[in-house]
């Protein structure tokens, strides 16, 4: 159960403060946790490789162009030598670099599929829009190309694409102002906002949420510590549900004065801390709510 629920969140809470490309290769460094878990076991061969398979297909992980070598079999499945990289590389004994050729190497097995049909589609850096102002911003992400120095490089991209980010849900959402926070939500079937039922029956909820301080000339801070003391649930008639996971750090959203930050979280299965099992009911409407000190409001997630 354990294992299945970190899967679960570690490939639905795609998306977090930084979790843009850490490397020249492009490994985001959340995935550094994924590759940590299956090296010990804690989740299995074919959770990680669905992993990586959503990461790659999506765009979040980005891996130079490998041909699937048919000669080679992969009927033994993952060879040892890659998971073990994935540990060595989890607490930086070898490079992004080392990491990526170990995916590469399951490409070329055909172990890892990223192979696009007709009706998929694959997240790409180019926005073309006629707003101006967003063609400012991928402007800005393209120049960055022309830095050298891959640490300053990735960091110009990881700030232009979270400008871009930030602009897009400040315009395409939902606003909801509580106290000196806005919360930007952009509805379902957006980035980092699904709903569903598995085939076991099991409700999963992911919401991304733009927040941003828009009333304070001091620093305000989101507090969600654990899912028995957080400001943050869902509501379903009268039953509270408690998250799954999230990305809060250090147990809060520290938003300075103008600042806007994207946050996640995920309801699904109980992880224990005070936690609850998410279960839908079509019969009840179901609201996001936020209990901070500053204000409260609930936002209606119309998930029928």
């Amino acid at each position: 159960m354990k294992a299945t629920i970190i899967a679960i969140s570690a490939i639905l809470l795609v998306g977090s403060f930084t979790s843009f490309a850490s490397a020249q290769e492009g490994v985001p460094t959340w995935v550094k946790s994924n590759a940590g878990w299956w090296a010990d076991g804690t989740i299995s061969d074919g959770e990680f490789v669905s992993g990586i398979q959503h990461l790659i297909k999506n765009g979040i992980l980005t891996i130079p162009p490998t041909i699937t070598d048919s000669t080679q079999s992969s009927e033994e499945g993952v060879p040892t030598w890659v998971k073990s990289n994935a540990g060595w590389w989890a607490d930086g004994t070898i490079s992004d670099g080392e990491f990526v050729s170990g995916i590469q190497h399951l490409i070329k097995l055909g172990i890892v599929n990223v192979s696009i049909s007709e009706n998929d589609t694959i997240k790409t850096e180019s926005m073309p829009s006629s707003d101006s102002e967003l063609d400012a911003l991928q402007t800005e992400l393209e120049n960055c190309e022309s830095i050298t120095r891959a640490y300053d490089r990735l960091n110009c991209e990881r700030n232009a694409k979270d400008e871009i980010i930030t602009y897009e849900m400040k315009n395409n959402s939902q606003r909801f102002v509580v106290g000196p926070v806005t919360f930007y939500w952009p509805g379902l079937d957006t980035d980092g906002n699904k709903f569903e039922i598995t085939s076991s029956g099991q409700a999963l909820l992911n919401l991304t949420m733009l927040v941003e301080n828009t009333g304070s000339d001091k620093n305000e801070s989101l507090f969600c510590t654990g899912p028995a003391i957080c400001n943050y649930d869902v509501i379903g008639g009268d039953v509270e549900y408690k998250y799954s996971g999230t990305d809060f750090t250090n147990g809060a959203v520290v938003l300075k004065p103008g600042q806007a930050k994207t946050f996640n979280m995920f309801f699904g299965p109980n992880i224990g801390g005070g936690g609850t099992t998410f279960e839908y009911d079509s019969g009840k409407e179901y609201y996001f709510r936020i209990m901070e000190s500053f204000g409260s409001e609930s936002i209606p997630l119309n998930l029928g």
